[in-house]
């Protein structure tokens, strides 16, 4: 992507409108993209796209190489002939109430059940589960393996499997792929069926004009092909990791603790997972639980795991916003049984040799990334930002909690290098942030702005607005904000557990009268790219 000025609508799949219970690579993802095209904005962008597992966050997949099911679209079955009206129907009916918020137990109860009538449909028609398999890449395969032996073992995680399965043990894999095919070929029809979709919505959107930004999680989940396939190349190594409690005697608690800690290591829990210290977000940090890379291991084959995900995202979308860059820098490191990111330690990443791979592998010298670069942010980073040269990410919430030397504020940056935010899926929407603010800090905004506060009502406006006019030559504006939701539009509140991931845009949410003043806006600050 050249660095003409442009914008662009943060929207994730799973928010887009349908009757279906969750948005789909159907006519509603054409529609979105119609959106973004006719506002004159130039960018699509989506969130990660992987199968989610408990808790439903897509920054924790079962896999960084497959995409989650929930996402085919069932007309497309129906007029393939492989889903019933009578079905859809149904279907629809199931999911009245999911309209505004997604309702993931209801999805799993009854959306793999209707997938497996459409294979069961695909093989009477003639279809073939071996060519299915043989025409898999290893990567995702092994996601279709796995999630075979997770529902044969009742949905476990895989330091749960029996010892030869979640050891990977060959044999045991061989005679569990011959006895278990067409469960294992089931996943694969949904993956290929995914696969094929997204394609179709990728040239949808590259006939309009529109580029489709996604996102590469850092780390994976710990209950992951990725992770169950891969294990020499992360750290489970408990060296260094203490029993002990403060309290001089032994108490039955600790030492239950003790033990469920010396459990864990035995089944191949990692002694330290990934998460972030307190910052703005929380006030004990985020403790994510994903299992830290080795680091030193995969600078034995040039760090091909992360080129073979690149490479995937690469074949999914035009440009990739990498989360959580600074962790490449340093990351830090929680142990295991921590109720909170508190305990925890920073740790020396891979620094530029990680890039410098990448680099060799693609063969090119600039790749299209964005580098999250959010959160405790040294000079040792941003000398790694530097050297990659990526751009990064520039938050309008964030730029009011300090003095008017604050790095987000628009008059403080130094160059276009940037892609220019009111809020990530993170932030609350902007128009809630505002009205929920202290008077201090929205005093602030009012001596910014050269506003008064009569005009509260236009300030989610007038906010886009100042994003917009910055140099930055990328500007992303999440769809909440566009249609000025309140607190029901925010995507994930980080730190919570319940209530992420669920918002969904109402049909039509974008009437000609919005749509007609984003194309104005757009126009007005030099980033409308239909008219050019």
């Amino acid at each position: 992507m050249d660095k003409t000025r442009s914008a662009g609508i943060l929207m994730p799949v799973f928010s887009l409108p349908g009757e279906y219970g969750i948005g789909s690579f159907g006519k509603d993802a054409e529609e979105f993209i119609d959106i973004v095209a006719e506002t004159g904005n130039r960018v699509w962008q989506v969130l990660p796209m992987g199968p989610t597992s408990y808790g439903d966050s897509p920054y924790q997949s079962f896999s960084s190489f497959a995409i989650n099911p929930y996402y085919i679209d069932l007309e497309g079955l129906k007029e393939e002939g492989l889903l019933t009206e009578e079905e859809l129907k149904e279907e629809k009916e199931a999911f009245l109430s999911s309209s505004e918020k997604i309702d993931y137990g209801l999805l799993y109860q009854r959306r793999y059940p209707l997938l497996r009538k459409a294979y069961e449909r695909w093989k009477a028609a003639g279809g073939n589960p071996d060519t299915l398999l043989a025409e898999r890449r290893k990567e995702n395969l092994d996601y279709c393996l796995f999630m075979a032996l997770k529902d044969s073992f009742e949905g476990s995680a895989w330091p749960d499997f029996p010892k030869e399965f979640r050891d990977k043990e060959e044999s045991a894999l061989k005679s569990f792929l011959e006895e278990h095919k067409d469960e294992v070929a089931y996943y694969a029809f949904m993956q290929w069926k995914a696969e094929s979709q997204w394609k179709a919505i990728q040239d949808y959107a590259h006939e309009r004009g529109v580029l489709i930004f996604g996102d590469l999680p850092i780390y994976c989940a710990m209950d992951s092909a990725d992770v169950w396939g891969n294990r020499k190349i992360f750290d489970f190594s408990w060296e260094g990791r203490k029993f002990e409690k403060e309290e001089p005697e032994e108490t039955s608690e600790n030492e239950q603790e003790k033990q469920d800690i010396q459990s864990a290591e035995e089944k191949g829990y990692p002694g330290f997972v990934a998460g972030v210290p307190p910052d703005a977000f929380s006030a004990t940090g985020q403790l994510w639980g994903n299992p830290l890379y080795d680091w030193e291991e995969q600078a034995k084959d040039n760090y091909s795991f992360w080129c073979k995900r690149m490479e995937y995202c690469f074949s999914l979308y035009d440009l990739i916003r990498i989360d959580h860059f600074r962790g490449f820098e340093a990351y830090y490191a929680v142990p295991f049984g921590e109720e909170t990111a508190v305990n925890g330690s920073w740790r020396k990443g891979p620094g530029i040799a990680l890039f410098d791979a990448l680099h060799r592998y693609f063969q090119k010298e600039s790749l299209p990334v964005i580098a999250e670069d959010l959160g405790v942010i040294t000079e040792e980073v941003r000398e790694l930002m530097r050297k990659t040269a990526y751009p990064g990410m520039k938050v309008l919430q964030f730029a009011f909690g300090g003095d008017y030397e604050n790095d987000y504020l628009p008059h403080m940056f130094q160059d276009n290098k940037s892609v220019m935010y009111t809020g990530t899926h993170d932030n609350d929407t902007l128009r809630n942030w505002f009205e929920t603010l202290g008077e201090e800090e929205r005093g602030k905004i009012y001596r910014y702005l050269s506003r008064s506060q009569n005009d509260w009502n236009a300030m989610t406006e007038l906010l886009i607005k100042e994003a917009l006019s910055a140099t930055s030559y990328l500007c992303i504006i999440p769809a909440g904000d566009y249609l000025e939701l309140l607190s029901e539009g925010r995507i994930n509140a980080p730190g919570t557990d319940a209530g992420n991931w669920q918002w969904r845009m109402k049909k039509h949410a974008f009437s000609p009268e919005r749509k007609k003043i984003m194309r104005d806006m757009l126009e007005t600050y030099g980033r409308r790219t239909d008219k050019r």
